[in-house]
């Protein structure tokens, strides 16, 4: 009886502990503060991004644009400053080429209307690797050089309003890359 009674708590301890651990495999959600902070991925510099759920599009800061013709393609040539967050603050600028990825016809909140370009860059936020589509924007006027708007916050993970700066950028050759063309959009994130 003590045997059969023995066996019977070896078994269980047995099919929770093994639970635990199948639990514990499974990643779970990353947490973000409602404000981070993100590092560029071909260029050293780390810098605040704001995540805002009340946006569809995310922004880039981007001054001095020209655009141009590259292989029958219509590119884009800007400047982006920011306030570099690597240990002293200091203002840092880069000038960047990108290809238009599309246009973006953006609605402001006052109802006006603004077709502004879109290109896509790389940055690392955590310990992983965001390809995301940014409209580019003189956001000089603004607290934050880059604005995260629901169609990147849609796959990074989950936003506490209540915390900010949950992690520092720290991406390695082997992280993670989450490129644009292997993600599935939502289809009501637009509403």
């Amino acid at each position: 009886m003590v045997l059969r009674y023995s066996a019977w708590i070896m078994l269980i301890f047995s099919l929770l502990a093994g639970a635990a651990i199948s639990a514990q495999e499974k990643k779970s959600p990353s947490v973000f503060g409602w404000i981070e902070l993100a590092k560029f991925v071909d260029w050293d510099t780390v810098t605040k991004v704001k995540m805002d759920t009340g946006a569809l599009s995310s922004s880039l800061h981007a001054t001095d644009l020209e655009y141009f013709q590259r292989d029958d393609d219509e590119w884009v040539r800007f400047t982006i400053k920011v306030e570099n967050q690597r240990g002293e603050e200091e203002w840092v600028q880069q000038t960047f080429e990108r290809p238009v990825y599309r246009f973006v016809k953006i609605i402001s909140s006052n109802g006006d209307g603004d077709r502004r370009p879109s290109v896509l860059m790389k940055l690392c936020l955590g310990g992983e690797i965001y390809e995301e589509q940014f409209t580019l924007n003189d956001r000089s006027d603004l607290t934050y050089p880059i604005l995260f708007g629901r169609r990147t916050i849609e796959h990074l993970g989950l936003i506490d309003v209540t915390r900010t700066f949950t992690s520092r950028p720290h991406c390695d050759t082997d992280a993670p890359v989450h490129t644009i063309e292997n993600r599935k959009l939502d289809e009501d994130i637009g509403i």
